[in-house]
């Protein structure tokens, strides 16, 4: 069997950049946001999946909803699939929490917080492994960070230690891992999140930096993009 996780459509916040830890703020998906799970339609086994699983965001609810084939399967909403908690920095721009992160490091809450970079990146793979506990096929509707820990570690090079930032993660692509490789791919990231964060563009695998001003390097993407002349942060 396969888990199928990806990541919800676009909202208005994501559009424009801005951060929703907060499962209570009524954010959906915009209409190209709705148009987009067309790609899901046809990457998705939907007539097969047996178990859907989202986070208690709407956006996630909506895009599966959304996504959901015929017959209907289960619809399983797990709190520690939710989006990272961004304390003080809920509702605002993402390179904000960058430069935050940036200067205070990947273990440490922000301000009205209840969580650090890495203690939610922990809680997502836990959430992500319990899936295993239901019928697969599986999709699973997450978030950004979540999705993008995932697509750098297919594409890690060997021995590349856990980035501060994390390449972009594209709206509903799904990405598939099998039943007997993802107890791996858990026990390596969660390792991971015991290491040091290493610094430097070359430790950021060459992607380019978003800075504000001439200050310090807030957030790094790839080449990836939902529009051909926009590139979006890693996962506002």
């Amino acid at each position: 069997m396969t888990t199928y996780v990806l990541r919800h459509g676009q909202t208005n916040y994501s559009k424009r950049y801005l951060v929703n830890g907060d499962p209570s703020q009524p954010i959906h998906l915009t209409e190209e946001g709705r148009q987009s799970l067309s790609l899901g339609w046809s990457t998705l086994p939907l007539h097969t999946v047996r178990t859907w699983l989202t986070s208690e965001f709407p956006r996630a609810q909506q895009t599966a909803s959304l996504l959901t084939g015929v017959p209907a399967a289960e619809l399983v909403i797990d709190p520690r699939l939710n989006e990272l908690d961004y304390g003080e920095f809920e509702g605002r721009p993402f390179l904000e929490y960058a430069v935050w992160l940036d200067g205070q490091g990947p273990n440490e809450r922000p301000a009205g917080g209840t969580e650090s970079q890495r203690a939610g990146i922990r809680r997502m793979l836990t959430g992500l492994l319990a899936t295993l506990e239901r019928p697969g096929p599986r999709v699973l509707v997450g978030h950004g960070l979540l999705a993008s820990v995932l697509l750098w570690h297919q594409n890690r090079s060997p021995k590349e230690a856990m980035p501060l930032f994390f390449p972009e993660a594209p709206y509903v692509e799904p990405i598939a891992i099998p039943d007997d490789e993802l107890p791996d791919w858990i026990t390596v990231l969660m390792s991971d999140l015991d290491r040091d964060v290493p610094g430097g563009r070359a430790d950021r695998g060459g992607a380019d930096i978003f800075r504000i001003g001439e200050g310090s390097a807030v957030a790094t993407v790839d080449s990836v993009s939902h529009q051909p002349d926009q590139k979006d942060l890693p996962h506002a």
